[in-house]
């Protein structure tokens, strides 16, 4: 993967405490999109830049469904949305953290052309 040196991971154990829901919340998430998780040495883990407020960050998932429709995996999406995105000027993620949830949708939805 090709994410920020600076990424941060979060288990599943710091995500319950963190956002105050029980594993098996947590997981649902994940298995629903709001979450995207790779599993890093047999853990699964989560960014933490898609954390915010104490909540799944808003405009996740409906980038996730934009980038499934596009034909990615959730690594290829993970990967997408914590890599420097040149059309964006930062990573994906850090643009849908800055409000520009639509413009991100745009380029995701032209990858898959």
């Amino acid at each position: 993967m090709n994410e920020s040196p600076t990424t941060n991971w979060l288990t599943v154990p710091d995500l319950t405490e963190l956002l105050g829901l029980k594993v098996s919340q947590v997981r649902r998430l994940i298995e629903e999109g709001a979450l995207l998780a790779s599993k890093i040495d047999g853990v699964w883990q989560v960014p933490d830049v898609f954390i915010a407020n104490g909540a799944p960050l808003r405009e996740l998932k409906g980038t996730v469904v934009v980038l499934s429709d596009a034909g990615f995996s959730s690594d290829e999406a993970m990967n997408w949305l914590l890599s420097s995105e040149p059309s964006l000027g930062v990573s994906p993620v850090e643009a849908l953290r800055a409000g520009r949830k639509a413009e991100v949708r745009r380029v995701a939805q032209a990858l898959g052309f």
